[in-house]
């Protein structure tokens, strides 16, 4: 399959579509054909992105189950039956000890990136089940399976690499395969503003990869459009990093780190 036609004439639903690696997925599918529903609390972004890549725009509150239910309804409405999704829609954590630790701002995390995750993938489903195919996408992190100071962040993705495994046995004799991308440290606006406020540093960051570099969002968009296309069509129930090599690279530490040549 051309990867230019990689989606071609497939509806994909990108949730968080108007930032971030949530439009990167949206730019990229679309570049491979796909019409592009752009979903996100942001309806001014969002309209810019949808309108960028020929898609459209629909007001999302993943944290509020009927604004999730009425979002994709309005897809499938507006646009056609989905054919995918990726849930993106996500919050960061500025690293604070656990006393610092404000619980509102704790749940907060929880609902928006596990259970914001699992609403959207849920409504996505109700609508694939009955023409039994369809493929997700969720986006976890590499804090999913790394010990951080992100108290609520990271076992929030461990929740959603978790939920992607038993959502995977849940719907696959209905045809729907389900993914997740763990994405290592990608240069997004969110992150670059923990940067900015001096939360994030650099050097460690691009430090702790094997290949020495953050990740682009668009990388993560190409991965997305491959585990929504046929290309994947035997892939499911997994969290695929695209890290730069972040999950081997700490371990090397003890030894003088990743060797340079």
């Amino acid at each position: 399959m051309a990867v230019q036609a990689q989606l071609a004439g497939r509806i994909i639903a990108v949730t968080g579509g108007a930032s971030g690696i949530g439009a990167a997925c949206a730019e990229v599918a679309a570049a491979r054909g796909a019409r592009v529903a752009v979903l996100d609390l942001n309806p001014d972004q969002a309209r810019s992105v949808a309108e960028r890549i020929g898609g459209a725009a629909f007001l999302l509150d993943v944290t509020d189950e009927e604004s999730v239910v009425a979002a994709f309804a309005a897809v499938e409405r507006d646009m056609g039956p989905i054919d995918g999704g990726v849930t993106s829609a996500g919050i960061v954590q500025i690293p604070k000890p656990p006393a610092e630790t404000d619980m509102a701002v704790f749940d907060r995390i929880y609902q928006v990136n596990f259970r914001g995750t699992f609403l959207s993938m849920r409504e996505m489903a109700r609508h694939m089940l009955p023409r039994r195919k369809g493929s997700l996408v969720a986006m976890s992190s590499v804090t999913a399976r790394r010990s951080t100071p992100l108290h609520a962040y990271g076992p929030g993705k461990a929740a959603v690499t978790n939920l992607v495994g038993g959502l995977s046995a849940e719907w696959g004799r209905a045809g729907i395969r389900v993914n997740a991308i763990e994405p290592g440290y990608t240069r997004t606006p969110a992150l670059q503003a923990q940067i900015d406020l001096g939360h994030r540093d650099v050097a460690l960051m691009t430090g702790n990869s094997t290949l020495g570099r953050m990740v682009e969002p668009s990388e993560i968009g190409t991965v997305a459009a491959f585990l929504l296309s046929d290309d994947a069509s035997a892939v499911t129930g997994v969290s695929m990093a695209v890290d730069a090599g972040f999950y081997h690279a700490g371990s090397w530490d003890p030894y003088g780190g990743v060797r340079r040549h």
